[in-house]
This record gives C-alpha cells, sequence and structure tokens, in this order.
C-alpha cells in the first residue's frame, strides 16, 4: 500500500528529515501513478510525518526526539498544576461540556478522522482547566498544544493509542466530577507522560536507537 511504504520509509529514515518528497520520484520508485502518492502525503501531513512548504511542497517533518519529551514533560507538569487550581470551582455545566467534547473526540478516533484529534484533545482539557483562571499559563499551554499536536496525532496513529486515550480520559473526567483532586491530577500527568514515553518508544525502536 502506497500509505504503508512512504509512512515506514519516513520512520525507518529512507527518507531523511527535511528531505522533499517528489510526487514523481514516489510514483517511479513505488510502481504507482501521482494520485495515491498524493492522496498518501495529504494523509501523513495529518499524522505529523509530512509538513508541506510554499516553495519546496511536500517535505519530511523533523522529529527531533529531544523536543517531543520536553514538549510532554512540560505539558505534563504544568497541567497537573492547572487541573489541581480548577477542580474546585468545576461546575456541573463545565463538566457536561467535557463530557460532550469527549463524545464528540470518542467518534473521531473510532473513525480515524485524524485531522480532529489535536483540536478535540485540546478542548478537552481546556474545558476542565479553564476556572483555574490563570490566563497566561493557559496561553502557554495552548501554545504547547499547538507544538505537540502533530506529535500527538502521530503517537495515536502509529501506535494505535486511540482506545487508551479515550479511557484515559473518561478517568479524568469522572475524577474531575468527584472533586477527587489528588487523583485527577496524577491521572493528567500519567496520561500526557505516558503519550510522550510512547511516541519515543515507538520512534526510537523504529530508529534501531536505545
Amino acid at each position: 500500500m502506497t500509505l504503508d511504504a512512504i509512512r515506514d520509509g519516513i520512520l525507518h529514515g529512507h527518507y531523511a528529515e527535511g528531505e522533499p518528497l517528489r510526487q514523481d520520484a514516489l510514483a517511479d520508485e513505488l510502481g504507482v501513478s501521482r494520485i495515491p502518492i498524493r492522496e498518501a502525503l495529504r494523509q501523513l501531513e495529518t499524522e505529523g510525518l509530512v509538513t508541506f512548504n510554499p516553495h519546496r511542497g511536500a517535505i519530511v517533518s523533523s522529529l527531533s526526539l529531544e523536543e517531543i519529551e520536553e514538549v510532554f514533560d512540560l505539558r505534563a507538569s504544568i497541567e497537573s498544576d492547572l487541573m489541581r487550581r480548577a477542580i474546585p470551582h468545576l461546575t456541573a455545566h463545565q463538566l457536561d461540556q467535557a463530557d460532550e467534547v469527549l463524545d464528540r473526540y470518542a467518534v473521531a478516533l473510532r473513525t480515524g478522522d485524524v485531522a480532529k484529534w489535536g483540536v478535540l484533545n485540546w478542548q478537552f482539557h481546556a474545558s476542565l482547566y479553564a476556572p483555574a483562571a490563570r490566563p497566561i499559563t493557559m496561553n502557554l499551554v495552548q501554545r504547547l498544544h499547538q507544538q505537540s499536536d502533530r506529535y500527538l496525532r502521530m503517537q495515536l496513529a502509529l501506535t494505535h493509542g486511540e482506545t487508551r486515550a479515550n479511557d484515559e480520559h473518561r478517568a479524568i473526567a469522572a475524577a474531575a466530577r468527584a472533586h477527587d483532586t489528588k487523583r485527577a491530577c496524577q491521572l493528567v500527568r500519567d496520561h500526557i507522560a505516558g503519550a510522550g514515553r510512547s511516541l519515543l518508544a515507538f520512534l526510537r525502536e523504529r530508529r534501531g536507537e536505545p
């Protein structure tokens, strides 16, 4: 399959980071027309493995393991603190909104609608953190989410972590509804740190790194 072939080529380093992915060359290499190549590159863009440059076309995304680790570590620390501050002020209406987002997120996960994963993930987390009333911290966290969006999509798509993500989100929402601050904060930290570890382990294995 064209998509699998290009994805594996990127993950195994056959196509180097920052390298242009020429549709004609890929079509010749894989023995297919340009149409499935174009469709595959768009799908890989949603997975975070390919980016489109106005001047160079499709290029292989840069996957810095150090950056991935730092972003997820920062998110785990900051977001668990926001959760701690938010729980005493969460209303039933806000909790219902979080559950409604999770319902839409579950559908997107189940149907493989990768493009929506990052947006709905942020909406869920933001709905729980908003009562903390920490606008500067929220802006920082939103930037971290934007920075890690493609890593999140990559982690879910490549490691097939959809079920785990859904279960962990439901557990966080349940702990928040019970106003169990300690459990909710620990679940947030474990959820984010676990996603980062899962992606790093997957990429290191594909690259043959310890």
